[in-house]
């Protein structure tokens, strides 16, 4: 288990990352993008109803919007996805239809970005355990990992696109980690916040229960 603040203060480019847990009975969602590129920086989070979706900030200074707006969050039910893609769509519309988590991801692969391949991590909470999935490249084919936890008080999971800074871009490469939730809303916003490397971090979005907050490095956050 790890202290998720110190090993985001230890790397200086996860890329996208999910959170899922519980705090004393809270479910617990955060979702943070970061980025290199002018395009990638130009973003923001918005949420409305039950959606929270990236948008562009500067819309003059758009480019491809392909692979960087999207919905990120969306609530089905009881249950609640989270993603780094439009993927977030494909379980909705599947969990509408009957099917599962993992038969809409089983549709699915990493984003197309050569020579990146930005892996696509996906999660799904309810109110007694949660799903989390990344599909990456591997030997020039499609790693599918799917992963399942029950939930616990103050027990969480992390995962992110990138292991770490570099050219190109190295793939996450470990299981979904385990850390500890053990601070409040505000502590654990806040703490998660500033853990992010000030340079790239563009958002972050934060949930206990139905206490939410966003973050947003273009709005002066």
């Amino acid at each position: 288990m790890i202290n998720i603040f110190d090993y985001l203060s230890n790397n200086e480019y996860p890329g996208r990352g999910i959170i899922i847990g519980r705090y004393n009975d809270l479910n617990v969602i955060a979702y943070f993008i970061m980025g290199r590129s002018i395009n990638s920086r130009n973003r923001i989070f918005i949420k409305d109803k039950d959606i929270l979706y990236t948008k562009a900030y500067d819309e003059s200074k758009l480019e491809d919007p392909s692979l960087i707006i999207y919905n990120a969050i969306r609530k089905y039910s009881d249950s609640i996805i989270v993603s780094n893609g439009n993927q977030t769509d494909t379980i909705y519309e599947y969990l509408d239809n009957g099917l599962t988590f993992k038969q809409a991801l089983d549709t699915r692969e990493y984003e197309p970005d050569e020579p990146n391949y930005t892996p696509r991590i996906s999660g799904l909470i309810n109110n007694d355990n949660y799903d989390i999935s990344i599909l990456k490249r591997k030997n020039n084919e499609c790693e599918r990992k799917y992963y399942n936890y029950k939930l616990i008080n103050n027990i969480g999971h992390f995962i992110s696109t990138y292991d770490h800074n570099d050219d190109p871009l190295p793939s996450f490469s470990l299981d979904p980690i385990e850390i500890e939730i053990n601070d409040d809303f505000n502590d654990f916003s806040n703490k998660l916040w500033n853990s992010l490397n000030t340079t790239n971090k563009i958002s972050l979005y934060v949930s206990y229960g139905d206490k939410e907050i966003i973050f947003n490095k273009n709005n002066g956050d």
